[in-house]
C-alpha cells in the first residue's frame, strides 16, 4: 500500500471537516450565545482565561486528528469515507478519541469565556452524544475491520482521559 494518501481523502477532509466542525464547534455555540460576552460562570473572571486555555488547546488536536486521518489513515473522519489504515500516532498515542475530545474542549473553552450556561450545557450534551457514537458504532466497527491490531491498540490506549507516562 503507498504511503501516499488517496485525493478523495484529502478532497473528502477539506470539504467535510469544516462542514460538520463549523457547525458543531462554531455555528451551535454562537446561535446559542451570540458569541455575546455575559457574567463570568459563577461570577468567577478566571473562567474566561481558562476557556481561552481550553480553546487553544484544542486547535492543534484538531488539526493533528485531521491530517492523520488523511496522511496515516488514508481515509476522511466522515463515517462514510473512514481511514483504511489504523491511525495509532500523534494524538492518538494518549487518548483514541483525540477529535471528540477537543471539540467538547473547545466547546466547554466558548462556554467559559463567554460565560454561557447554553454552550456549556450543550457542550454536555455533545460529549454525552460523542460517547454513545464511539460505543455503539465507532468502536465496533474498528473492532471489526482491524481486528487484532484494534484490540491491542485499544489495550493500551484510554477512550476519554489521555494517558500519561514517563517515557523511559
Amino acid at each position: 500500500m503507498s504511503d501516499r494518501p488517496p485525493l478523495w481523502a484529502v478532497i473528502g477532509t477539506l470539504i467535510g471537516a469544516p462542514l460538520f466542525m463549523g457547525t458543531v464547534i462554531v455555528y451551535v455555540p454562537y446561535a446559542l450565545s451570540a458569541w455575546r460576552f455575559a457574567r463570568p460562570f459563577l461570577g468567577w473572571e478566571p473562567s474566561r482565561w481558562i476557556g481561552t486555555a481550553l480553546i487553544l488547546v484544542a486547535i492543534p488536536a484538531i488539526l493533528d486528528f485531521l491530517i492523520r486521518f488523511v496522511r496515516e489513515g488514508h481515509g476522511t473522519p466522515v463515517p462514510v469515507a473512514p481511514p483504511q489504515r489504523l491511525v495509532v500516532g500523534g494524538t492518538f498515542r494518549i487518548v483514541r478519541n483525540p477529535a471528540y475530545l477537543a471539540a467538547v474542549s473547545a466547546l466547554v473553552g466558548q462556554g467559559l469565556l463567554l460565560g454561557s450556561t447554553d454552550v456549556l450545557i450543550y457542550a454536555g450534551v455533545m460529549g454525552l452524544a460523542f460517547h454513545l457514537f464511539a460505543v455503539a458504532y465507532e468502536e465496533p466497527a474498528l473492532r471489526r475491520k482491524f481486528g487484532a491490531d484494534y484490540d491491542a491498540y485499544r489495550s493500551k490506549v484510554p477512550r476519554w482521559v489521555p494517558r500519561v507516562r514517563r517515557r523511559d
